[in-house]
């Protein structure tokens, strides 16, 4: 009797898993059919049109569509790489998770014109699956905020609680939205994980604090 109780929240924890992992299957499967596959079906029309218009010599007509054939394929080669890096950046694999970190929100604060503040050290305890998913929520947490905004600000800070845990701090200074579905997103990245999350929105931006138990930090 007395295991009975961790039995049922393993084999809930477990189902919590295979649930979100199906819907990140399922993300992906509806990205490549709407994108890639159909800017390569289309790729594919326009290389026959090409070859329609050199059998009439009409070349000039044939290198106009060509050069469109040309860009929405370059175009789809950076979605898919994109795609590449999301699912698992090489630098997250070679470098750990706080380089990948860093390089992630670097780029982004570039582009954007942002300030960011990152203190993300206490999650190099965590195993190479759990920096991976953590690293899946700073990740659209960071695009959320740039959606809604872009913030001027953003930042991540994780800390050790209490020895049993590690404490992550994601906060921007962003609008607020009142679409529920991106928080859903991340509740799902957080249940692979385990992990308490809560999410609080004002005018000064939002603010997600995830609770990671110990056991996370090995696989």
């Amino acid at each position: 009797m007395d295991g009975q109780p961790d039995s049922d929240g393993h084999r809930g924890i477990t189902e919590q898993v295979l649930a979100a992992e199906q819907d990140e299957r399922r993300r992906i499967a509806l990205f490549l059919h709407d994108g890639p596959v159909q800017s390569l079906s289309g790729v594919a029309l326009m290389l026959d049109a090409v070859g329609g218009f050199l059998s009439r010599g009409a070349s000039e007509q044939a290198a106009e569509i060509l050069e469109k054939a040309l860009s929405r394929t370059r175009t789809t080669i950076g979605e898919l790489r994109d795609l590449s890096f999301t699912l698992e950046p090489v630098v997250l694999r070679d470098h750990g998770f706080g380089m990948a970190v860093n390089a992630l929100v670097e780029e982004k604060s570039i582009e954007h014109q942002m300030r960011f503040e990152l203190d993300v050290a206490a999650a190099e305890v965590l195993g190479e699956r759990s920096q991976a998913a953590l690293y899946q929520i700073v990740r659209e947490a960071l695009e959320g905020a740039i959606r809604r905004g872009p913030p001027q600000t953003f930042s991540v800070l994780i800390e050790p609680s209490d020895g049993r845990a590690l404490t992550v701090t994601i906060q921007d200074d962003a609008p607020t939205e009142r679409r529920r579905r991106s928080i859903e997103v991340l509740e799902e990245r957080a249940r692979t994980l385990g992990a308490a999350i809560s999410v609080r929105q004002d005018e000064h931006g939002s603010t997600m604090r995830l609770v990671l138990p110990t056991y996370a930090t090995s696989e």
